[in-house]
């Protein structure tokens, strides 16, 4: 609510006008003399017609807006308000026409009639308002209505009953002589029950600041005007004249005040809330339709879009969509904030490579989208996905990290795969995970896709199964040590043996474990059985043996996981230094999650690698912080290690690195005598491949043990030899 103060400072023109109203009216009170003959008798009828009529105008315009508003708010003060200024419309009416020199009206107009209804109606006005406003506001009946108003013409009638009576009850107010003391007295009534008044309104004005502001100056106005009547000499004295003036500024400010309170604020609060209601229907719009992080078009509103626009036209059309390789690496490594930064960004390289046609939309989780409306041939297509990729060399600047990334994209056709925008966009989607498999990461829509996902969904289902019912089981890839010539530890590599599909490749039922969240049972189950058959194996051979385990990132954040390492060492027996973590590069990235967790799984006395080395993209100067104890170096830098000089160069930059860090490295991948002599000659620690021996159950390591040693032993004493 606005203050006193800020209402005056917005009422300028009220202001000025009322301080015309007191510069004429001085001007007349100086030149009282001069102007005391300018209005003849019948001029000063027709301006005091004028006048009354106005006034008694603005009193029955007031009581009939609160009439028909109060329909609407019944509230006391307002219907009261209303019923008063009806009593005083209607004597003003009959002053008016009662005054001298009016035609005859019920009775010979005359000063009788004429001022005791003005004293009648001045008296009305302080009273009824003290009344009003020392009234307990409350919510009116709808009978309050129609009484109210009833009761205010029952008193006007009753008025103008007396005043007409032949008998003339009442004394005379004014006489040949002037005004009567009488006509005095009750003028100075009106005046000391006004000023009353302009109190209780000014000490209630915080209320209602502008309202209460109106009344207060029609008050002052009418205590001018009572000043004026009874200092006139008689009724075409310029004071008479004056005091009319501000009667009628009185009633017009009257007028002004009931309107605002009843039209002009109700109206302004209607458009304010329409305003409102229209600022939040399009905040609810830019939430339904909008994405919040990168402010592109959402699914809910492509999807109406191509419902629209699909029948438009012949030609033929097509949606990409593609989702963010790495999106959900950053996300769990990073955070959700970094990964939200890397949408925004490339959200707004899309909008600067594609046209302006096109509609590009942001849909749940790293996916995007964008219809093309008009295609003439595939080639024009193949050309847009180049350029997107093409979009993503450039490195996402993400604060202080640089991040590469690529997209996977699926097209679908219309109307060629689907006829409707439901099925287009789910093709699409289908696409789009296809792509993932493929190295352009670019696929076209084909009807078996939907067969292959549908596969999936049943292969996740079949996963569940496997884990409750046993059909998972945990094959041994032995690492050898070159430089103490022995098979002292093993990658623990889990396996699943479907009972009626057979044996399904890690590669097919990993990433699926991982996108679904079961590979955190998974883990912990293949973690506590690594541990409890590499204390079998220890105690049948009598021989310690060292078992390595992959991590997933999910059990890296799982609450009290080092809780849960320590007591499968403690329920299995096996010493923590025969037990090997491994993470993958990437979980390096967000240092502040990850080094704590790696500092308590290295306070148990495990050992920790990092896996796939050279492989992520992350910096390599977390080598310095983490807790880590091997690298080992990824198979694809070994295959070609004799036969690529890049690969040979990053190889032994690795194992410079690594023996400056004082960390041990182990080399994955050995398939050939070639790649075992030259990493045995550049003091490599350790290895493991299919040339010493593909990954054994553990039944079949303990079998075939004594077999790879011997084939290792013969090795190294070759290797030995040439050394």
């Amino acid at each position: 609510m606005k203050t006193f103060k800020q209402v005056l400072a917005e009422q300028k023109y009220l202001t000025l006008y009322i301080l015309l109203v007191y510069i004429l009216a001085g001007i007349a009170v100086i030149f009282r003399e001069p102007l005391h003959g300018i209005f003849g008798e019948q001029n000063y009828v027709a301006i005091h017609l004028i006048i009354e009529i106005f006034v008694a105008f603005c009193s029955l315009a007031i009581a009939n807006q609160i009439w028909l508003s109060s329909k609407f708010h019944q509230n006391n003060k307002i219907l009261y308000s209303g019923a008063l200024f009806l009593t005083i419309g209607v004597l003003g009416v009959v002053h008016a026409i009662a005054y001298k020199g009016m035609p005859f009206f019920i009775h010979e107009s005359g000063p009788y009639a004429a001022t005791w209804f003005y004293i009648a109606g001045r008296l009305l006005f302080p009273i009824g308002f003290l009344y009003i406003l020392l009234t307990k506001e409350k919510q009116a009946a709808s009978s309050t209505r129609l009484a109210a108003y009833a009761s205010s013409l029952l008193i006007s009638l009753s008025v103008v009953v007396m005043v007409y009576l032949p008998a003339r009850p009442l004394p005379e107010l004014v006489n040949e002589g002037g005004i009567t003391a009488l006509k005095s007295n009750l003028q100075m009534a009106a005046f000391i029950l006004t000023v009353l008044l302009m109190v209780v309104l000014v000490k209630q004005i915080r209320t209602m600041p502008r309202l209460f502001l109106f009344l207060i100056a029609a008050s002052f106005n009418l205590l001018c005007s009572d000043i004026m009547f009874i200092s006139y000499i008689d009724v075409y004295d310029i004071y008479n004249f004056t005091g009319h003036i501000f009667q009628f500024t009185a009633f017009w400010l009257l007028y002004k005040s009931i309107y605002y309170f009843t039209v002009e604020q109700p109206f302004v609060a209607v458009i304010k809330a329409k305003e409102s209601l229209e600022l939040k229907e399009r905040k609810i719009k830019q939430l339904a339709y909008y994405d919040a992080g990168t402010r592109l078009p959402n699914e809910r509103y492509l999807k109406e879009y191509l419902e629209e626009h699909l029948p438009q036209g012949d030609s033929a059309k097509a949606l990409l969509v593609f989702g963010v390789d790495r999106y959900e690496g950053v996300k769990s490594s990073l955070g959700t904030a970094y990964a939200e930064k890397m949408l925004e960004t490339i959200a707004q390289r899309l909008q600067e490579v594609l046209p302006y046609s096109y509609v590009l939309s942001k849909l749940p989780e790293d996916r995007f989208a964008v219809f093309i409306p008009r295609y003439e041939q595939l080639q024009m297509l193949q050309e847009v996905t180049d350029k997107l990729q093409q979009m993503m060399h450039r490195s996402l600047v993400l604060e202080h990290f640089s991040i590469s990334s690529v997209l996977h994209i699926g097209v679908s056709l219309y109307p060629k795969d689907a006829a409707n925008a439901e099925d287009l966009l789910q093709f699409a989607q289908f696409a789009a995970y296809e792509a993932t498999k493929k190295e352009e990461r670019v696929s076209f829509y084909t009807g078996s896709m939907q067969e292959e996902r549908a596969a999936r969904l049943v292969l996740e289902h079949d996963l569940k199964k496997a884990i409750e019912q046993g059909e998972l089981f945990i094959e041994y890839q032995p690492q050898l040590d070159l430089q103490q010539g022995a098979i002292s530890s093993a990658e623990a590599l889990v396996r699943w043996r479907h009972p009626k599909r057979g044996l399904i490749a890690p590669l097919d039922f990993i990433p699926l474990a991982e996108e679904s969240g079961l590979i955190v049972p998974i883990g912990k189950w293949v973690l506590e059985t690594a541990c409890t058959e590499t204390v079998r194996w220890q105690k049948k051979h009598r021989k310690p043996m060292r078992v390595a385990v992959n991590l997933s990132i999910g059990q890296l954040y799982e609450k009290d996981f080092s809780r849960f390492v320590k007591q499968t060492l403690e329920k299995t027996g096996l010493a923590p230094a025969h037990l090997q973590l491994e993470i993958t590069e990437s979980m390096t990235m967000n240092t502040k999650l990850i080094v704590p967790a790696l500092q308590e799984l290295k306070a148990l006395g495990v050992t920790i690698a990092v896996d796939d080395f050279g492989t992520g993209y992350s910096s390599i100067s977390y080598l310095k912080d983490f807790p880590i104890d091997y690298l080992k170096i990824d198979r694809s830098f070994i295959r070609n290690i004799l036969d690529n000089p890049d690969d040979e160069a990053l190889v032994k930059m690795i194992l410079s690195m690594a023996k400056h860090l004082k960390l041990k490295v182990v080399a994955e991948g050995i398939e050939t005598p070639e790649q075992l002599d030259y990493l045995f000659h550049n003091d490599c620690e350790k290895i493991q491949g299919y040339f010493i021996s593909r990954p054994l159950p553990y039944e079949a390591l303990e079998a075939d043990y004594q077999a790879i040693q011997q084939f290792a032993d013969e090795q190294l004493n070759r290797l030995k030899m040439t050394k």
